[in-house]
């Protein structure tokens, strides 16, 4: 089996359990691509995976991270036709995206848009897939609704920051950083809220500010990244009808839901994950993806935010900026 350079978790931990060592990469099998890959994003779940509080899927090497890639196609497997080798591809991977290359599915592929670096691709398929897929099909986003996002300023916030101004919704940010909401307004952010570090003591605080904001109209979609720290806060954000679309539990997995408010308003609280979905349900997103998004970015109506492009040799640099909340948009590590 060949080996090549890449990312391994020693052990679950801080930054220093990241090492740049030698991995086995098997050849494709039917059905799949071998991608020379250029460049990955870094995402929370990467953290968290370090700190050993995200396995990856069955079947995924448990101790290379990256969820992500950009690259060149280097092997088909058989009866892969789609593509050719040296075709530009990029896409999402239960993990081990940040080796020298890796092996995917050919369905879960996109192509590299037009004039688009590598570097800046590998920074498109978590953040723009996760947003359009929470805010679109699961969200049923429409024109003229209103969508709070919170930390707008992540690579996810950004991501949807667009998707949604795309789609003629009008956008709420929330930001623990006030620097970054004023940089958001440049992509189109309408209103921002900034709110403090939340805890059991200090609960977030963002309902009222909200509904002053919008004259009374409340949230018809809520992005959340937060989880339990913003529960509550959220259920009491939500129009009528309201969607309430958690992503991500950074603020922790356990808490109130005020049920009554849901009967209320009629609102809906579910969640959502990439990295867990079953083969066909990836190839059915990266499908749809590329026919509804993926022109957008060749048209320039859609772009990747990239904060920090660092050679994959400083992961562990770029693991410790993420874990500062130092950055705005995407963490980019490339070979």
């Amino acid at each position: 089996m060949p080996r090549v350079m890449g990312v391994r978790i020693r052990a679950p931990g801080d930054v220093d359990v990241l090492e740049l060592t030698d991995i086995d990469v098997r050849e494709p099998a039917a059905g799949e691509l071998l991608v020379d890959v250029a460049a990955a994003g870094l995402n929370r779940a990467d953290v968290l995976q370090r700190r050993g509080l995200y396995p990856a899927p069955p079947g995924i090497p448990p101790d290379v991270p990256g969820l992500e890639y950009a690259g060149t196609v280097a092997a088909l497997g058989e009866g892969v036709t789609d593509w050719r080798t040296g075709d530009r591809v990029m896409g999402i991977v239960g993990g081990g995206a940040m080796a020298r290359q890796l092996v995917t599915s050919a369905r879960e592929a996109l192509p590299v848009p037009d004039g688009m670096e590598l570097r800046d691709a590998a920074a498109v398929p978590e953040a723009f897939l996760t947003a359009w897929d929470a805010l679109v099909p699961q969200g049923e986003l429409r024109e003229g609704e209103v969508v709070l996002l919170h930390s707008v300023g992540s690579g996810i916030g950004t991501a949807a920051l667009q998707l949604a101004r795309g789609a003629g919704a009008t956008v709420v940010g929330t930001s623990r950083t006030p620097d970054k909401l004023a940089r958001c307004r440049a992509l189109g952010l309408e209103m921002g809220i900034h709110l403090p570090p939340a805890d059991r003591e200090h609960p977030a605080r963002f309902a009222a500010t909200l509904q002053r904001l919008t004259g009374g109209r409340l949230a018809d979609v809520i992005l959340d990244t937060v989880g339990a720290a913003y529960l509550e806060e959220n259920v009491a954000s939500l129009a009528r009808r309201g969607r309430l679309v958690i992503i991500g539990l950074l603020g922790g997995a356990m808490g109130h839901l005020p049920l009554g408010r849901l009967l209320g308003q009629r609102a809906r609280v579910f969640g959502t994950v990439l990295r867990g979905r079953t083969p066909d349900e990836k190839a059915e997103l990266a499908a749809g993806f590329r026919r509804d998004v993926l022109p957008r970015f060749a048209a320039g109506e859609l772009r990747p935010v990239v904060d920090v492009v660092l050679p994959m040799e400083q992961v562990r640099e770029a693991h410790a900026r993420m874990d500062r909340n130092e950055t705005f948009g995407k963490i980019v590590l490339a070979w």
